[in-house]
């Protein structure tokens, strides 16, 4: 079974294409590590539910879609050493510093698959 990482963030629509650049990007550096897929999408279908919903767990404003992602890897020990040479990797110093999102409002976690099909 494969490991997961799931991330998902409120970005400003008119930083739609710069988090598209960063994100064609890190898909790029991340395969290129080992990683087995790479997918970013922007909600299309994301209303902004009364109790939980994906906008209210970044906190998106009327401004700002949400962008949900995941990577995919061979295991969890795959994930870690692919994780640490992504984030030593000099091409994203500069990203690392400009984000085109709020990072604090990031949700993001790793998840071990229990069905695959």
């Amino acid at each position: 079974m494969s490991y997961v990482d799931g991330f998902i963030v409120a970005v400003s629509k008119d930083k739609l294409e710069a988090y598209k650049a960063l994100a064609q990007k890190g898909g790029r550096i991340w395969k290129e590590y080992g990683a087995l897929s790479y997918v970013e999408a922007v909600g299309d279908d994301v209303p902004y539910g009364e109790l939980t919903s994906f906008p209210r767990a970044v906190q998106a404003t009327e401004d700002e879609v949400v962008v949900f992602s995941w990577i995919t890897y061979e295991s969890r020990q795959s994930r870690d050493e692919i994780m640490a040479k992504v984030m030593a990797d000099p091409r994203f110093e500069e990203e690392m510093q400009n984000m085109p999102f709020d990072g604090r409002r990031m949700i993001y976690g790793g998840f071990k698959s229990i069905v695959e099909m």
